[in-house]
């Protein structure tokens, strides 16, 4: 009898409780509800980007040790945005040298540039050994499409080529001069629009970085020690060129291409990928004006070069990662439009 009259009770209030809900006015609204918005999830970069070879303008984002990997990329991608006026940019090679996870840089990218800067670069990104200044964890190299043509007679990329220590003790500074005696030879005197060069040792960093922008005054040039434990002494120079080479009106970049591992089957999937991506943008196949070749063992170098018989030049350098820890290599290209 006590259980049926508590069972009653219970259900007149329950009656009362929705009665009340029924008649109640709608809670107000608050100022945060008002607030509210559903953020969009940034778009992913383009595998490849494409832009006007006259148009071409070349920067390297200057060097900051304040901050994390986020913030840095971020106050670099404003850096570069502002040495170029605000030119939208067509593709970004970013190094990071930091302990961040490189595989959030292409995100950030396009939170960053969003809508407001017109497509999305595409991306190249790596992790390397050192860059030139303590604390730093990113540089960004990039191609942006200036308001006017500047490059009327086309320009000319030019590939790196390893100067390695043939004997015990040869010095960083003379591999790296030889290095740029190449690239300046391949140049001919044409006027240098971008310069990168890769050394294996960054003791006398800021010496080193002066024999590179001495010797090509007014490129963007940018100076990377590409892995902590390099395999051997070496030192490399690639770089742009005004004039000579590439003119076709328009050319494709695209992001590095990861081989998720270390087998053929994995090298061929990654250039099946490349030549996918080159193919839809209406870019030639892998026979491209460049292909740079980024590995993490000296063993997949020939694994991947089985796949790129018969391409156009290869670059080849060693980095410290390239973002999966499964990878093998990494590869992207610059290809003239058909």
């Amino acid at each position: 009898m006590a259980n049926k009259r508590l069972l009653t009770g219970f259900a007149a209030m329950l009656s009362v409780a929705v009665l009340f809900a029924q008649r109640s006015p709608s809670p107000v609204k608050t100022e945060q509800d008002k607030n509210n918005q559903t953020l969009a999830i940034p778009k992913d970069p383009p595998l490849v980007a494409v832009g006007d070879v006259d148009r071409l303008v070349f920067h390297v984002s200057p060097l900051s040790g304040q901050g994390l990997l986020s913030q840095q990329t971020r106050d670099a991608i404003k850096a570069v945005l502002k040495l170029s006026g605000g030119a939208p940019i067509v593709h970004i090679r970013a190094f990071s040298a930091g302990n961040g996870d490189i595989r959030r840089i292409p995100q950030i990218v396009a939170d960053v540039l969003g809508d407001k800067h017109g497509p999305l670069p595409s991306i190249s990104v790596l992790q390397a050994g050192a860059l030139t200044l303590n604390d730093a964890q990113i540089v960004l190299e990039t191609v942006s499409l200036g308001k006017k043509p500047v490059n009327k007679d086309g320009v000319t990329f030019h590939p790196a080529e390893i100067v390695s220590a043939t004997e015990p003790g040869t010095q960083q500074k003379a591999l790296l001069q030889t290095a740029i005696d190449h690239l300046a030879a391949k140049m001919n005197g044409r006027p240098p629009l971008a310069v990168t060069c890769f050394v294996s040792g960054l003791d006398e960093a800021p010496e080193l970085l002066r024999m590179v922008t001495a010797r090509f005054p007014g490129a963007a040039a940018n100076l990377v020690q590409p892995r902590r434990l390099a395999w051997q002494t070496e030192a490399s120079c690639e770089g742009v060129s005004r004039g000579g080479g590439l003119v076709a009106p328009r050319i494709a970049f695209t992001g590095t291409q990861v081989a998720f591992g270390v087998g053929g089957k994995d090298a061929a999937l990654a250039v099946q990928r490349l030549d996918r991506a080159l193919s839809d943008a209406g870019a030639p196949r892998t026979p491209s004006t460049l292909l740079r070749l980024y590995l993490l063992s000296p063993g997949a170098g020939s694994v991947a070069m089985e796949q790129l018989s018969g391409s156009g030049p290869v670059a080849v350098y060693s980095v410290e990662g390239v973002g999966p820890v499964t990878a093998g290599f990494a590869i992207d290209a610059v290809s003239p439009l058909k």
